[in-house]
């Protein structure tokens, strides 16, 4: 039976900024939590949900309790969901048993969760906000770099010259965007429109979290994706008016409850995203399992650092091919 060994925090710069509507970061603080027995040992990473007030120190500490409350023994995934709640914290330790459990069954995790064998996903690549002229830029570097599906940032103000300018710069990608809950004084349904006329085929968490009832009745052009207002399979009945959902594992506590929350999403006919928070390879490779599946694959989380791990998941052309480093025998 795995014991829990360490949960420590890492700091990890960011390759120049990473800028959104709530602010900006130039590095990213992971927890990384490490179990296993006297021969084998699973790794897990994740990030704290900064918006709902974790912090990394604060997330490896709740593993270390969770650890010292269970004398070291730790449940099996499924209890773990019923014994912790959901965040980052659980996320770290439930994807480092899944790792644990790959090495002693001698079977690669995918394989453990019923999953067909990993295939390249081609990932968006995120585009700060920032002026126009800016992203327009920095758009058409990352179409150089063969980035096809470009995820926008907005703030609410100016959203339209920002996805006019960023098509100027790569007028041939796909665009997705992300609000992050920024479209509070907006007209939803113009604003759709214009960001559907700049050929943008989703918007992620327009809406606060909590104010889901301002979607009720609406029919806009382009989907909606539930992004903060959407944790677990626990939010599902709330999100009638979401045609998607993004799935996070720090959200949702781990990737035993993201393969749940797609089973049920799926169930319910809502469309696939799965994206990341900014982390290391070790935190994306679980995501990427998951993400076989989507619709909308956001896992650039590592492209965005200024290095990264030994054996980390790599990019060519647009596409994320797994690395080794996590869920492998």
């Amino acid at each position: 039976m795995a014991k829990l060994i360490s949960a420590e925090v890492e700091r990890w710069p960011v390759a120049g900024s990473f800028n959104i509507s709530r602010g900006v970061k130039t590095h990213v603080d992971v927890v990384v939590c490490i179990v296993g027995d006297n021969r084998y040992n699973g790794r897990g990473e994740a990030t704290a949900i900064y918006y709902h007030g974790e912090t990394a120190e604060g997330c490896a500490q709740a593993i270390r309790d969770f650890g010292a409350s269970s004398d070291g023994r730790l449940p099996s995934r499924q209890s773990l969901i019923e014994q912790m709640p959901r965040g980052a914290a659980r996320n770290a330790l439930d994807c480092a048993l899944w790792d644990y459990e790959a090495k002693v069954s001698g079977s690669p995790v995918w394989a453990l969760a019923g999953l067909q064998e990993p295939r390249p996903l081609q990932t968006a690549y995120t585009i700060s906000v920032n002026p126009p002229a800016q992203m327009e830029s920095d758009a058409r570097a990352a179409a150089a770099r063969g980035f096809a599906l470009l995820k926008c940032k907005l703030m609410g103000e100016g959203d339209a010259e920002r996805i006019s300018a960023v098509r100027q710069g790569a007028p041939d990608v796909r665009l997705i965007v992300d609000a992050n809950e920024s479209w509070n004084e907006a007209d939803l349904l113009a604003e759709t429109d214009r960001l559907a006329a700049l050929g943008v085929e989703m918007i992620e968490q327009p809406i606060r979290h909590g104010e889901e009832a301002r979607l009720t009745g609406l029919e806009p052009s382009l989907p909606f994706c539930a992004d903060e207002s959407c944790q677990d399979s626990a939010d599902l009945p709330r999100l009638v008016d979401f045609p998607a959902i993004n799935i996070k594992l720090d959200k949702a506590g781990g990737l035993t409850e993201g393969l749940a929350l797609a089973v049920l999403g799926q169930e319910q006919n809502k469309r696939l995203m799965v994206g990341c928070m900014l982390c290391t390879s070790l935190g994306i490779a679980p995501a990427f399992l998951l993400a076989q599946q989507a619709e909308w694959v956001d896992l650039d989380g590592a492209l965005l650092l200024a290095r990264d791990r030994e054996n980390s998941l790599h990019v060519q052309d647009g596409y994320l091919h797994p690395g080794t480093l996590w869920g492998n025998p």
